[in-house]
């Protein structure tokens, strides 16, 4: 039997590297995107030291046709998709009244519209028992005055997921988010690899999910 894969699109040095080592050291093929490519192929590289099966690809997810073709390539070479995580988000430090419409859409873009990019892409390579996974944020209901666009973002991204679930359950594909209600940092309850045990459980559900399935599931912290 081929191994798991599991394509993480914004996969930072925080929760999307948490993740891509959880399942890579026990068993998963991981693929990378993000945008930064020193610091994605600096990820990539700590990975294979472990001996970590992974492949990596630098990016903008508002690239419609660079993220199209890199999850399809990542899709085509086991011919599988078995997990799909979103984890890019937009942070702009800019209130309400500071933001315009133009940096609005573009960070939509990034931290929602990109997971609709990915799933159409991935659709191919999932199958029954894959899940769409993506990291959410309290701040979807309550909005940071300071970072006005994250809560919009968090928002559209809870209710694309929920709406994803309710498209692909028939195909026997899940979709859910995790929403992180604290401030991810190393050493407290929101600890990057928590988080990350958090959602890999999720994963663990999904093949099994049925009535009692929830598109949107609240971690309020957890200790090690």
């Amino acid at each position: 039997m081929s191994a798991p894969v599991a394509v993480i699109v914004g996969a930072g040095p925080g929760v999307g590297a948490a993740m891509a080592r959880m399942l890579g050291r026990n068993g998963w093929a991981i693929a990378l995107i993000a945008r930064d490519e020193g610091r994605l192929t600096a990820l990539g590289e700590s990975l294979q030291a472990e001996d970590i099966t992974v492949g990596w690809t630098a990016l903008d997810v508002t690239d419609t046709d660079e993220l199209t073709a890199a999850v399809t390539r990542f899709g085509g070479f086991g011919g599988q998709i078995d997990l799909l995580h979103h984890n890019a988000v937009a942070f702009r430090t800019a209130r309400a009244t500071e933001l315009t419409a133009a940096q609005l859409l573009t960070d939509l873009t990034v931290g929602a519209a990109s997971l609709l990019t990915s799933v159409q892409a991935a659709l191919p390579f999932l199958r029954p028992g894959s899940v769409v996974l993506a990291t959410g944020s309290g701040s979807g209901r309550s909005p940071m005055t300071s970072a006005a666009s994250l809560g919009v973002q968090k928002a559209a991204l809870r209710n694309l997921v929920s709406a994803l679930d309710q498209d692909l359950r028939e195909r026997g594909i899940r979709a859910a988010s995790l929403t992180v209600n604290g401030t991810i940092a190393a050493g407290t309850p929101f600890d990057p690899e928590l988080i990350a045990g958090a959602l890999a459980d999720l994963a663990a559900l999904a093949g099994s999910a049925g009535a009692g399935w929830r598109t949107e599931v609240p971690f309020d912290g957890a200790t090690t």
